[in-house]
């Protein structure tokens, strides 16, 4: 297969940076994130995943939807649609199938979502294979690899001192065949795919997420566990701190608000914010009522929610095994661990 060397991938790469902005994981301060970065040497290329996913390049934790102008009895709306492009390098295959997932509430449903339909549009996703699957990652299990190229434009292996290249889309033919960044040696490979290292812990480690197969492929046993206790004993543990709906690349709960923008009321913003299930106030109604005024509610249904009702009403499951809930978490409440019980 033909392939790029280290060195060339850095001279690409700072060739993209010039041309438009490059999101790619960067350290900051000890954390590693999707993050703009201005050259290659910000980027770092060995690592697991980034501790948040690429989710908020395209469905911002907070974004401006549109602004209204008052002026005596004239009311003007100006909708802020985003038009800025970008390239995301070094995206891993969990988080470019979130937002496949995502795709089909804000893409393929009614009513669709003109902000992120926008940001797709205007990104270009190169991917770069795992070369091994971190301690809490359990992709294999829902039905995603190390080395997926699903929803990618461009997707990067790592072999060696070599870097393999496929590209899959016309938006990544267009940075594959055209950047050459001064080397006569880029080649793409269009059509081949490595076979890259898969999950190589034993059975034991996780043998929840074995079990878990069949539930997967068997969600109608979901609702004969909706009056279990089980949830209330787990939700002892949970804080409603929603960390785990934020660092999800399916989660898409918000909450839309007007704010005052210090114009003497002659100026407001709709503004969208990220939400989540698990938050104490999230169904709240105006009169006061909470239809889920318990954690375990809440908490049941996030799971639900991810396993069931999403894949009911928009096609697949809302989680891609990247495990993110699972560290964050700061009372050890394990997605897994849920999994697990659900199929006994």
């Amino acid at each position: 297969m033909n392939s790029i060397t280290k060195d060339e991938l850095i001279i690409w790469l700072n060739h993209l940076a010039q041309q438009q902005p490059l999101i790619a994981p960067k350290d900051v301060d000890g954390v590693l994130l999707y993050k703009p970065v201005k050259n290659s040497a910000e980027i770092v290329l060995n690592y697991i995943r980034p501790k948040m996913s690429a989710k908020e390049y395209f469905f911002p934790p907070t974004e401006q939807l549109f602004t209204i102008d008052k002026n005596n009895q004239s009311v003007i709306i100006h909708e802020t649609i985003p038009d800025e492009r970008q390239i995301i390098f070094g995206i891993r295959p969990c988080d470019a199938r979130g937002l496949g997932i995502l795709d089909n509430l804000f893409v393929e449903t009614e009513p669709l979502d003109p902000y992120y339909i926008k940001r797709r549009t205007n990104t270009i996703l190169i991917g770069l294979a795992c070369k091994a699957m971190g301690d809490t990652c359990f992709c294999n299990n829902m039905g995603i690899t190390p080395d997926n190229h699903q929803d990618m434009d461009v997707m990067l292996y790592e072999i060696d001192d070599h870097y393999f290249v496929r590209t899959i889309t016309d938006k990544g033919r267009s940075v594959t065949e055209d950047l050459h960044a001064g080397s006569d040696s880029l080649i793409v490979a269009d059509a081949a795919c490595c076979n890259h290292p898969k999950d190589d812990r034993s059975s034991d480690e996780y043998s929840s997420l074995s079990d878990y197969q069949s539930l997967q492929q068997n969600p109608q046993s979901w609702p004969a566990h909706f009056t279990d206790e089980y949830w209330e004993l787990m939700s002892e543990r949970c804080l409603s701190c929603r960390i785990c709906a934020y660092v999800c690349p399916t989660c898409r709960c918000f909450i839309v608000r007007d704010e005052d923008l210090h114009t003497n009321g002659k100026q407001y913003e709709r503004i969208r914010c990220w939400d989540s299930c698990t938050g104490v106030n999230y169904r709240k109604t105006a009169g006061g009522h909470n239809p889920r005024p318990n954690k375990g509610q809440r908490l049941r249904n996030r799971f639900y929610c991810k396993f069931l009702y999403y894949q009911e009403q928009y096609g697949p499951q809302a989680c891609t095994g990247c495990g993110r809930c699972i560290d964050s978490c700061p009372v050890n409440i394990d997605i897994t661990e849920v999994l697990g019980y659900l199929n006994k």
